[in-house]
């Protein structure tokens, strides 16, 4: 038996409720962990991924984004699976996504597991991006983004990140080119950020269920996501 406890909870929003799966850690308490997800849904890779940090002592909390058009759809990473989670990525209003993440954090920030502790946020993919927008409207205290697609065009949000930051890529990440990498690290040039590019590593090296899936870039970015987060909301 785990001695994660998980469980889909309830989140009031402006627009509505929608569900977030929630996993706590072993103690019952700890800061807090917004995980969020790929344009797959919270399906069980990111299930355990919020009780791979739960287990590490973080109250982690994974909103459905996509709630407005597929609730709690789980998708895989291949064929039809693969083009719903396209369609479903450009259903998302960035208004409304923003809206979610802002109550999310409150929902977090409002759990008695949580109890007025630091409130990070760790998010892959379209999550990655996300993660991003929150540092600058969510009132986060520290970010993780992974392989964060599309960041390079909204660092006109750079400015208003007031949390440090931590950013992983793969070096052959074909969504993601160099420039891009290079784009995001002149935006935080100066900032309390960290910027880690895997040599040999594609789009997705963190999902174990991917055929990208790229074991030591996966546990060396891990472990370094584990430390930040830590010194950042311990």
């Amino acid at each position: 038996m785990s001695p994660v406890t998980t469980q889909w909870i309830d989140i009031d929003s402006p627009d509505g409720q929608f569900g977030g799966y929630l996993a706590l850690p072993p103690a019952g308490s700890g800061p807090a962990l917004l995980l969020v997800q790929e344009i797959f849904g919270v399906n069980p890779h990111i299930r355990g991924v919020a009780e791979q940090y739960a287990l590490a002592g973080f109250v982690v909390l994974a909103p459905d984004l996509f709630w407005r058009e597929a609730p709690r759809v789980e998708l895989g990473y291949e064929g039809v699976d693969q083009k719903r989670a396209y369609e479903l990525m450009n259903t998302v209003n960035p208004a409304r996504v923003a809206n979610d993440l802002k109550a999310t954090v409150a929902a977090l920030r409002a759990r008695p597991e949580v109890a007025g502790r630091k409130l990070g946020a760790i998010g892959y993919c379209m999550g990655g991006r996300l993660t991003y927008a929150a540092g600058a409207i969510a009132g986060i205290d520290a970010g993780v983004a992974y392989y964060g697609g599309g960041i390079q065009n909204q660092l006109e949000l750079a400015p208003q990140v007031a949390c440090p930051m931590q950013f992983h890529y793969g070096a052959q990440d074909d969504h993601i080119p160099a420039s891009a990498v290079d784009a995001v690290r002149q935006a935080f040039e100066g900032k309390p950020a960290e910027i880690f590019v895997y040599p040999g590593a594609g789009h997705g090296f963190n999902c174990w269920a991917r055929s990208a899936y790229h074991p030591a870039s996966a546990a060396l970015a891990h472990g370094r996501s584990l430390q930040f987060l830590a010194q950042q909301l311990f």
